[in-house]
């Protein structure tokens, strides 16, 4: 996919919808210096480009009952294209799974899980994770707390860059 060139106002709309994807339009157009119009035009545009790629709420997970983050990094077998085209597919299917990421190091896939709790996370390993195809090898990291989540992309340093250019 090409890098859509992004300028300036492009870079404050998305800086806006960042930190608060609720805003209105109106109050988009007045914190980035747009009549409204011109705004949602580009809101669209941006949309229609992928660079924004949806707009959702951020649940507190132990307000939800979901209080056990763990990263688990999985080995794959890599005999078979097959299984590991299968794995993937799994994974994706798994709701407990929040993110997944081919990676390179230790492990082939790392994943995040989120869980009630250890009892639940050690149902979900025995009887989910474990029983995957392809899995030969899992390690878990549990999260004892989170400093940072959810940042916002970096559009800062797409400015300095663009200076250099």
């Amino acid at each position: 996919m090409p890098m859509y060139r992004l300028d300036a106002i492009d870079r404050r709309i998305l800086a806006a919808l960042q930190r608060d994807a609720r805003l209105s339009n109106v109050q988009l157009a007045e914190e980035v210096n747009l009549s409204p119009s011109p705004c949602l035009r580009r809101v669209r545009q941006l949309e229609a480009a992928g660079l924004i790629r949806g707009y959702h709420a951020e649940l507190d997970r132990g307000g939800v009952g979901l209080g056990l983050t763990v990263f688990v990094g999985v080995k794959v077998e890599r005999h078979h294209e097959a299984e590991a085209n299968a794995f993937r597919e799994a994974v994706v299917a798994l709701p407990e799974v929040v993110s997944s990421h081919l990676v390179s190091g230790e492990s082939d896939f790392l994943l995040q899980v989120v869980v009630a709790d250890l009892a639940a996370y050690e149902r979900f390993l025995t009887g989910t994770l474990l029983r995957l195809p392809g899995v030969s090898d899992i390690r878990s990291n549990f999260a004892i707390q989170t400093v940072k989540e959810h940042g916002p992309l970096p559009l800062t340093r797409l400015e300095d860059e663009g200076r250099d250019a």
